[in-house]
């Protein structure tokens, strides 16, 4: 079990670390809907590998970073489907 859960935490790391070089590089802009996708689940990932390890502030800071995603997906679904209804 410790193992996956630390192939999860590393998988996490590298899709947030992904996402925000990409995005720092101008090679994905940060409202598309992979720099999100990217972000959500490299947070959910990074919950459970920081819960499993009881690393509560880390958990945290994930939990918000997943909130802020999911807003921001929702919100992209939101302006595709009003841009389709145009």
């Amino acid at each position: 079990m410790k193992l996956l859960i630390d192939i999860i935490g590393w998988i996490g790391s590298a899709e947030v670390i992904a996402a925000y070089g990409l995005n720092s590089y101008q090679k994905m802009k940060s409202d598309s809907l992979l720099f999100q996708l990217l972000n959500l689940t490299g947070g959910i990932f990074l919950i459970i590998n920081t819960i499993y390890y009881s690393a509560y502030p880390s958990a945290f800071i994930n939990v918000v970073w997943v909130i802020i995603a999911s807003i921001a997906i929702v919100q992209f679904f939101r302006k595709e489907k009003k841009s389709q209804t145009i």
